[in-house]
């Protein structure tokens, strides 16, 4: 009998990752001007009022409160009325220094055996029913939110979104786990203040089913996936009537809180632990990323067609406790679960500072990653530009996503034997 499974997504403008996306900024600024820093950076936003908490460990200077501004006017919190923007918001720092109890454990004296900066385990997950070997739910609940944010910065079309909104997908998976069908796609985004709240309601969702879905399918390159879009799903639109109250004055926002959103959308697992405003010496972050990058490349190569991996470590000691592999009786090779884990470590260095120079982790890479997941998305290099108050202006060559690169399949071929 077939199932349905279901994935959300938040915009850039939803408390929560305005929170992140503040976090990732100021851990960028710091890692421009200083590549070693260590941070923990959280951020709290709620009606008129951030606070930015923490700890650092960096020989450089960084405006917060310049940092902050900046993000919540990019992501469009511009107007008083919103009673949350980037210009009269309060803002309150309490960074302090990291504990040099923790950094004992992570700098020993060896770079390549620099241990963990926390225990805890950090999982990564792949299927190949998308091109981005991720769930086809989550995958389109980010476009969803991608494409409605373009409308609204566009300012052609649906002119009354406001910048907070929310996305769910429901997709029918056969028994076998093929996606089949489409049941259920849940809009709700914040919007201005109407007349009437009836006509409000119908045109919003009009313009979701007729002026969204539309430029989200043009958007869509694969036929399966597009097959998946037949006229018997259901909407549900802003289904409690009225949006206008959201953003931080709507509903309190903090880092880390999206961490299901950040990653596969449900499916697989999560070790817990957040992503944004943390360095790479936190594996919460970068082991995360690694564990990614070995499941897609692993079903990339068709080792299998579905694939969760798990990584786990001790604070302040370099190799991990344990890895471990779950292909969910989808695997296309002779090999037992944990012979394939046995490969991986052969085929994966994963010691922290060796996930660093793989993935390239040191770069300010990271403001790119606090809206819209932080896996699935497209490795390219971009051009940033970082001002200070404190510095000299920085221009560099950016590579982002680094863990979506295919880059180990022809490897990982040869040692299976594929």
């Amino acid at each position: 009998m077939s199932y349905l499974f279901s994935s959300e997504s938040v915009s850039e403008g939803h408390p929560d990752k305005v929170a992140d996306q503040i976090s990732d900024a100021i851990l960028d600024q710091f890692l421009a001007y200083d590549p070693k820093a260590r941070c923990a950076i959280e951020s709290f936003v709620t009606t008129g009022q951030v606070v930015i908490m923490g700890e650092v460990r960096s020989d450089v200077y960084i405006d917060l409160q310049t940092m902050a501004r900046k993000t919540i006017k990019r992501i469009g919190y511009t107007k008083a009325e919103y009673q949350f923007d980037g210009d009269s918001c309060g803002i309150l720092s309490a960074i302090h220094e990291q504990s040099a109890d923790i950094n004992r454990g992570v700098d020993n004296g060896n770079e390549d055996e620099q241990g963990a900066g926390d225990q805890g385990m950090m999982f990564g997950y792949a299927t190949n029913e998308t091109e981005s070997y991720m769930p086809v739910s989550l995958d389109l609940a980010h476009l969803i939110m991608r494409t409605l944010a373009d409308i609204r910065k566009e300012g052609k079309e649906m002119t009354y979104l406001r910048p907070d909104s929310k996305s769910q997908v429901t997709v029918q998976y056969s028994d076998e786990g093929i996606p089949e069908r489409i049941d259920t796609i849940v809009v709700s985004t914040q919007h201005d203040e109407f007349d009437e709240d009836e006509k409000m309601l119908a045109k919003i969702k009009d313009d979701v089913i007729n002026i969204l879905i539309p430029r989200v399918k043009k958007q869509i390159h694969s036929q399966k996936v597009l097959d998946l879009f037949g006229l018997d799903i259901k909407y549900y639109v802003n289904p409690t009537g009225k949006f206008v109250i959201g953003g931080p004055h709507g509903d309190t926002g903090l880092t880390g809180r999206k961490i299901i959103v950040d990653t596969y959308g449900g499916k697989g697992a999560h070790g817990g632990g957040a992503f944004s405003g943390k360095d790479s010496s936190k594996v919460d972050r970068s082991a995360a990323y690694a564990a990614r990058h070995i499941a897609k490349n692993m079903v990339a190569a068709g080792v299998a067609d579905e694939m969760l991996v798990q990584i786990s470590y001790a604070i302040g000691v370099a190799k991990p406790m344990n890895i471990y592999v779950n292909t969910y009786g989808r695997s296309n090779v002779q090999m037992s679960d944990g012979e394939i884990a046995k490969k991986i470590e052969k085929l994966f260095d994963l010691r922290p500072k060796a996930i660093e120079r793989t993935l390239k982790l040191r770069q300010p890479m990271y403001s790119e990653t606090a809206a819209y997941g932080h896996m699935g998305r497209k490795c390219e290099v971009v051009q940033k530009t970082f001002t200070s108050h404190y510095h000299e202006t920085k221009t560099m060559n950016v590579e982002l996503f680094t863990w979506e690169k295919l880059d180990r399949v022809d490897d990982i071929r040869k040692e299976f034997g594929l």
